[in-house]
């Protein structure tokens, strides 16, 4: 829903503005996953283990859905991270054909690793922020992160999978 008296081209630039964030957001967050003790994992395996996270259970057909992969691409993926002791699959107690996928320790214990040094990097920003633009800023991410939702969500007027909406809330 538009807001009132935002004008286009403030809205132009507030985009142009999210996406230089979110550009540093990646070059802050990849400083402190090359510090991570238990080895780094690439963006995508990193997006498949909190979608796993969120979805404990979720099969590899809704897993590619969320990540918008194709499900070559998928079982390779969790081929990998099976390998690095992350995921652990089981057979769905709902259908045959089925596997599940659930995060082992492991997987859990790097997630875990991974909000703290992102956190650490964020909050060594933030604390440089004067209090007034923090209050702005966390009232602005808030806002987002509804009309985010909102829009990822099934019922959101998109066709974006289920899974989606909900990843954006881990990462």
């Amino acid at each position: 829903m538009p807001h009132r008296g935002f004008r286009p081209s403030s809205r132009n630039q507030a985009s142009a503005d999210a996406v230089a964030a979110s550009e540093l957001l990646e070059v802050l967050w990849g400083r402190g996953q090359e510090s991570a003790a238990s080895g780094t994992v690439s963006p995508s395996q990193l997006r498949a283990l909190l979608v796993i996270e969120k979805h404990e259970g979720t099969n590899l057909r809704a897993l590619g859905e969320a990540l918008g992969s194709r499900p070559p691409s998928v079982s390779r993926l969790c081929d990998r991270m099976e390998a690095m002791g992350l995921v652990k699959r089981a057979p769905s107690p709902t259908s045959r054909r089925e596997v599940e996928l659930r995060l082992s320790l492991r997987g859990r214990a790097l997630l875990e690793e991974y909000r703290a040094l992102r956190a650490r990097e964020l909050n060594a920003v933030l604390e440089r922020m004067d209090p007034a633009a923090l209050a702005a800023l966390s009232e602005g991410l808030a806002a987002f992160h509804k009309a985010a939702s909102v829009r990822l969500s099934p019922t959101g007027g998109t066709a974006a999978p289920s899974l989606r909406g909900d990843v954006a809330d881990s990462a």
